[in-house]
């Protein structure tokens, strides 16, 4: 792989203009494409075959008047007055009317006579149903329905807007994701020492971003995806995209930093050597990612798909793009000569401070590695309560509409109001005499359930053939207690199967707990895939069993200490007002796959480049414990750099007001910083101390059967000096010239 790469970075270099102008064209064509032709995203998190998914089908095929997006329009009155007062019951009244002659809009209800009103008549809603879906009601008949609340408002009632209808957009490139860009900007000019060289990463990382991202808005126009696929796709292939360039550009300096050392020899070395750890490590990524399609869940499979094609672009720039624009700045990226002195000291101890680190770490391994695995199992310890949904509008920043209709909502008719669920009767298979019977008998039945505080009079479709129930719960969406009610109410199915019917319970609350329980049954196989994955390849790469064991385990510890630390935060409501958490309540439903495949990726990627330096030193001395505190020392710097900035970006979406992306950012970013700082950089070493030589043994019939891909470039110095022996008969003849070249291969290996 090396000899290969050190070809074609030789030739990006070379044609470094060309390889510039089609980068630069692709942006282009794809920025065209995306702006111009770009989709509709959805706030849905659907999954077919579930019971909720079944209803909602049922419904469109033979209630579709019944299976519209719905915007619930909630009324407050001030604290001194009630809805019930002429003024306001007339405000309210007129604005409905308006709200009828909004496009889409089938049906109004109203307050005073459907009776949703609040006991103490001070807030009411009302039902506002569009003909399209949820996630088709445009933007422009949102704001109308909007506008069309103006005389509610004149008559100093609050308005505000909840149901299905009214999701909120997810909106990405805030303040706090510029902060996020800007010290991922400062870290790569402390790791580099150059502000040039610092804002090359970024530069070419935003080129693959904004491909990828508009590349996924223009196939939102063939395929269905949700908002958080794109938002994925930005925040990782940021990252990465950074990530790999600085490993490029942070190796070709250190090989410049020998003033004999040829440009473009360096270029095509660094690509050889940090490439091939780049495309080994981005395989991983891409193919943990493309992973989530093991899940069988549609939108989780697009949203790892995009992530993966915007990571296989991160990979394609910093093998092409980043040496010809590395061949571009050609000796302006050569560092600074320093004093002689500071010279010779940084080569008898490169890397001083990694050099120090991994002797402390080596030095009592047994005891660090003990208090390591024992800090990683305390802080995964709330993972054990771990609760998987959907966030609800409580979720929702305080100051949102959203937020503010559910607290209405509460507050006028209880928790449960917002849990609201749906029973959907398929009375198809049931004498058309006994069907009002039988749903009256299911009612009474639902009712008596522990737990239930309301039920309502069932609604039919004109055929009478599906029948719908609002049931309302006591508790609210996030509870426990409403997924265990959940599972009680859909025991009463068999009973309505006897009677030749279906009974299904949906709703938006029970499409959270089925989305939740899937994802749960999916984990498992998932984990399997991703560990199985983790040990083929580290074995093909490292050549060794202990190393992939090694690895694998430092994975879920950091797995299930990033868990612990977000069960901990977002469902327990720690740091809710440092971190802007308006409401506590069950992670996000696909957030442990989606840290399990993302987390694989980068973790793999800081264990490939600090092991092979490993592995580079042992292959050329023998010398086990020297190769570790030359690996550390070697590698170390950057490792903490790429982390940072990794930790940089994904705690910039931290701040994000979308609850999805902000528990995923701080899920990443805190895997990222202990896998990084805690297992890498501390546990890995102290367990490489432990195994010694054996850490870099295969058995033979295992050996004999696993290709060589040499990632650290091994080979390379004697294929290069080969190459010159035929093109310059001086250095073959022994000359002067032949020398120093031989000095100088001796230098950069």
């Amino acid at each position: 792989m090396a000899s290969r790469l050190y070809t074609w970075g030789q030739w990006a270099v070379r044609r470094r203009g060309r390889v510039i102008a089609v980068w630069l064209l692709l942006l282009a064509v794809v920025g065209g494409l995306g702006v111009t032709l770009h989709g509709k995203v959805s706030n849905e998190f659907s999954v077919p075959g579930i019971e909720s998914q079944k209803a909602q089908d049922l419904l469109e095929e033979k209630f579709p008047t019944a299976a519209g997006g719905v915007a619930r329009v909630v009324f407050a009155a001030p604290e001194d007055g009630t809805l019930t007062e002429p003024k306001a019951e007339s405000a309210v009244a007129a604005s409905l009317r308006k709200a009828a002659d909004v496009p889409g809009v089938v049906n109004v209800s109203d307050p005073a006579g459907s009776g949703t009103v609040s006991e103490n008549r001070r807030i009411g809603y009302a039902d506002v149903l569009f003909r399209q879906s949820a996630d088709e009601v445009p933007e422009t008949s949102k704001d109308a329905l909007s506008e069309a609340m103006a005389q509610a408002r004149d008559a100093g009632l609050e308005v505000e807007f909840g149901g299905s209808a009214m999701q909120p957009k997810t909106e990405v490139g805030g303040p706090a994701e510029i902060v996020g860009v800007m010290i991922a900007f400062a870290v790569l000019a402390l790791a580099l020492g150059s502000l040039v060289a610092a804002g090359l990463p970024l530069l070419t990382a935003v080129v693959g971003v904004a491909i990828g991202v508009l590349g996924v808005q223009f196939v939102s126009s063939f395929v269905e995806m949700t908002s958080t696929a794109t938002v994925l796709a930005l925040m990782i292939g940021l990252a990465v995209g950074i990530d790999y360039a600085l490993f490029i550009l942070s190796r070709h300096r250190e090989q410049l930093a020998d003033p004999d050392t040829d440009v473009e020899d360096s270029i095509a070395r660094a690509v050889a050597t940090a490439g091939s750890a780049v495309v080994f490590a981005g395989a991983t990524v891409i193919i943990a990612l493309a992973a989530l399609a093991v899940t069988g869940i549609p939108f989780l499979t697009i949203m790892g798909l995009a992530a993966a094609v915007t990571v296989l672009l991160a990979v394609l720039i910093a093998i092409t793009l980043v040496p010809a624009v590395l061949g571009l700045f050609g000796e302006r990226l050569r560092p600074r000569a320093r004093r002689t002195e500071r010279t010779e000291r940084t080569k008898r101890t490169p890397g001083s401070w990694g050099l120090a680190w991994a002797r402390v770490v080596t030095r009592k391994p047994l005891i660090v590695l003990l208090v390591g695995v024992i800090g990683m199992l305390a802080l995964a310890l709330p993972a054990r309560d771990l609760r998987l949904g959907l966030p609800s509008y409580a979720s929702q920043p305080a100051d949102s509409t959203q937020h503010k209709s559910y607290d209405l909502l509460s507050e006028g008719f209880g928790p449960g109001f917002n849990a609201t669920l749906t029973a959907v009767v398929d009375t198809g298979g049931i004498p058309a005499a006994e069907r009002t019977a039988t749903v009256a008998d299911l009612r009474t039945t639902l009712a008596r359930e522990p737990g239930v505080a309301a039920v309502a009079p069932p609604v039919t479709n004109p055929d009478s053939t599906l029948a719908v129930v609002a049931v309302v719960p006591r508790t609210g969406p996030d509870a426990q207690a409403t997924t265990d009610l959940v599972h009680r109410l859909r025991d009463n199915a068999p009973g309505i199967a006897q009677a030749g019917g279906t009974l299904y319970i949906a709703g938006a609350t029970a499409a959270a707990i089925d989305v939740a329980g899937k994802l749960s049954d999916a984990l498992p196989l998932f984990i399997a895939i991703i560990v199985i994955l983790a040990l083929i390849l580290l074995t093909v790469a490292f050549r060794s069993l202990l190393v992939p064991v090694k690895a694998a385990l430092g994975f879920l510890l950091s797995v299930a200490a990033a868990l612990g630390a977000t069960v901990w935060v977002f469902q327990n409501g720690h740091l809710n007002g440092v971190l802007d958490i308006p409401s506590a309540g069950p992670v996000t439903s696909f957030l442990p796959v989606l840290l399990i495949g993302v987390l694989f990726g980068l973790a793999m990627d800081y264990e490939v480049f600090l092991v092979s330096r490993m592995r580079e030193h042992y292959e050329h001395t023998g010398s086990a414990s020297e190769a570790i505190t030359h690996g550390v020392a070697r590698s170390g710097r950057v490792v903490s750099a790429a982390a940072l900035i990794m930790v940089a970006v994904f705690g910039g979406f931290v701040f994000n007001h979308d609850p999805i992306i902000k528990s995923i950012g701080f899920a990443l970013a805190f895997g990222v910083f202990i896998d990084a700082f805690v297992v890498r950089m501390t546990l890995v070493p102290a367990a490489m101390a432990l195994l010694g030589r054996r850490a870099w043994g295969l058995p033979g019939w295992l050996d004999r059967i696993t290709p060589d891909v040499d990632i650290e470039g091994a080979k390379l110095p004697q294929r290069a000096t080969a190459r010159r022996d035929v093109e310059d008969p001086e250095d073959r003849e022994g000359g002067a010239d032949g020398e120093h070249r031989e000095e100088r291969e001796v230098a950069v290996r």
